[in-house]
């Protein structure tokens, strides 16, 4: 097959893996298998195999048979240090990439996105997170690889916490551009696990790109007297002169329920979700399902009319259950890059339907 995965030959693959689809069902359950094997070892080279059975959710036994059937094609070269594509992997893996998305239906659950959430660009990726947690790695993945195409010289990076954004600094690599950016906190501390708080990510995600960071040191949310303080601290101001000047914007969307449980919402905030029926909550703001703003934390960092120029800001967010609240948010948010999972798409487009 591989006499026919020269670049200019794309349309010819598509054609192919769709008459597979029907004639042999099963072909594209592997080939989707090892289309992934090859999209995670060409993002973390070189990477061992318990590594990288770890950010696939494969077993090592499993992945060990994969392992070697790629390498006998040609398609994968093994060295003490871990393994990486060799330049036929390469062309192969740049091959399949838009023939996959479009047997597997992703092109057209992102077109769908595009249209019904008003945004330019959509990545969704196979699977639901709220029931595999790899696929939480892959938006990761997915982010790391967006990020590169944007990112310059100059870029400063602002970042908000969360399990979703924790996921994406994990997967972060060097730029392939010589760019050494600077990484900032978008948010106070959030009051839940220290790895998912804005800090701890912004801290990790400079370490692994060779940047830079500059961190936020302030609790959230504030009460009215603490923030009139803290705003006045010269460090502080500084700090959110940079967060204020980034270029990037990376964040997620919560459930509302969620976030009010991890910030440890007071009983007035709980009140308010109640009442209004808040289902989305983004840099401190709730939202109901129409997109409305029912309440705002009182915080020290970005805002949501921050994000209304010309910077890009890249949402990252995914899970059957945050369907809603994704929707919701770009009722009223900005345009956005967003990258999310089939079980979010599915769920706003069956809400249309």
């Amino acid at each position: 097959m591989r006499d026919i995965l020269g670049p200019s030959r794309v349309d010819g693959v598509e054609n192919l893996l769709n008459l597979q689809k029907k004639l042999i069902p099963d072909v594209l359950e592997v080939m989707t298998k090892r289309y992934r094997i090859l999209r995670a070892i060409q993002a973390m080279e070189p990477i061992g195999r318990r590594a990288l059975s770890a950010h696939l959710g494969m077993t090592e036994r499993v992945l060990r048979g994969e392992v070697l059937f790629l390498t006998d094609q040609g398609l994968i070269e093994i060295a003490s240090v871990g393994m990486r594509l060799s330049p036929d992997g390469r062309r192969t893996l740049q091959a399949l990439e838009a023939a996959m998305n479009d047997v597997s239906g992703l092109s057209q659950l992102e077109k769908q996105l595009k249209t019904i959430l008003d945004i330019s660009r959509v990545i969704v990726l196979p699977g639901d997170s709220d029931i595999e947690e790899w696929v939480k790695n892959e938006m990761g993945l997915a982010c790391a690889r967006v990020l590169e195409e944007y990112v310059k010289p100059d870029s400063i990076i602002a970042v908000t916490g969360g399990t979703t954004l924790a996921a994406v600094a994990d997967m972060m690599r060097p730029f392939k551009k010589a760019v050494h950016p600077l990484f900032v906190s978008a948010r106070g501390g959030l009051g839940e696990s220290v790895e998912n708080q804005a800090n701890t990510i912004c801290a990790k995600m400079a370490e692994k790109t060779s940047g830079r960071n500059r961190l936020l040191h302030v609790p959230d949310p504030l009460s009215e007297e603490s923030y009139q303080s803290l705003i006045e601290e010269p460090s502080i101001r500084e700090v959110i002169g940079l967060i204020r000047a980034s270029d990037i914007v990376i964040h997620g969307i919560g459930d509302a329920r969620t976030m009010a449980t991890r910030r440890r919402a007071d009983e007035e905030t709980w009140e308010i979700i109640e009442r209004e029926q808040a289902v989305a909550e983004a840099f401190g703001y709730y939202f109901d399902g129409e997109g409305r703003i029912v309440h705002k934390v009182k915080t020290i960092g970005l805002q949501l009319e921050d994000l209304y120029d010309s910077r890009t800001v890249i949402a990252v967010a995914g899970g059957s259950s945050k369907g809603r609240a994704i929707e919701a948010y770009f009722k009223r948010g900005p345009d956005s890059v967003l990258i999310t999972d089939e079980g979010a798409a599915k769920q706003i487009i069956q809400h249309h339907a």
